[in-house]
């Protein structure tokens, strides 16, 4: 299937910042589910959420505008060409513990930063906003040569993010740790995020309490 952006530009899969790559860790045990995206793993982990009544999150439909679709046979369409309808925000939104919560979650292959290149001006726009009506923005920042997994809070990223200009054009890991949040790997569910989405909130609650 051919997939074009709005303005026309072909759209290829390997020059997307997404996090679809499949990543094989070198050395953690994956327990059956080795090869999985993060993507896929967070939705692994969202349905755990969901089954369990711990939280309603799932993954934004992708707004795509169909143009051409082929019909092989009478019981089958083949979309042939499809383009993006409009830019799409985050990956993730939902609630928890009452919270409105809108994430991003990212890849990295980089061992000692994280690029900015990663994001888009719409998607830190979307966030801003959300954060103004006291929703509870993140990004799950997965280092794939470590196999390590942070939650990392938007004050650091639109810090970067808004000094760009005149900045550097990545965060470098060792203040993503420092100010972040790590995520352990589990049984059930996959990708235990909501503990790191835990202390997150208690850290704005704190700060707001000041």
């Amino acid at each position: 299937m051919t997939l074009n952006y709005p303005n026309g530009q072909h759209y290829s899969q390997k020059q997307s910042n997404t996090f679809k790559a499949k990543h094989k860790s070198p050395s953690r045990i994956v327990y059956g589910n080795r090869g999985m995206t993060l993507e896929q793993e967070i939705n692994d982990s969202n349905q755990y959420y969901l089954e369990r009544e711990i939280a309603v999150i799932h993954k934004k439909p992708i707004p795509i505008q169909i143009v051409d679709v082929d019909y092989p046979k009478r019981s089958a369409a083949v979309i042939k060409k499809a383009y993006f309808k409009t830019p799409s925000t985050t990956d993730y939104n939902g609630i928890y513990r009452g919270y409105y919560l809108d994430f991003e979650a990212k890849e990295t292959k980089n061992k000692t930063s994280f690029p900015l290149s990663n994001f888009h001006e719409h998607q830190i726009k979307h966030m801003k906003a959300c954060e103004k009506q006291h929703g509870i923005c993140f990004t799950i920042v997965r280092f794939v040569s470590q196999d390590e997994l942070y939650l990392m809070p938007t004050s650091l990223l639109f810090n970067y993010w808004d000094n760009q200009a005149h900045g550097r054009k990545s965060i470098p890991k060792k203040e993503i740790e420092d100010v972040s949040f790590k995520i352990e790997y589990s049984l059930q569910p996959r990708i235990p995020y909501l503990k790191a989405v835990d202390l997150l909130i208690n850290q704005i609650e704190g700060d707001n309490n000041e």
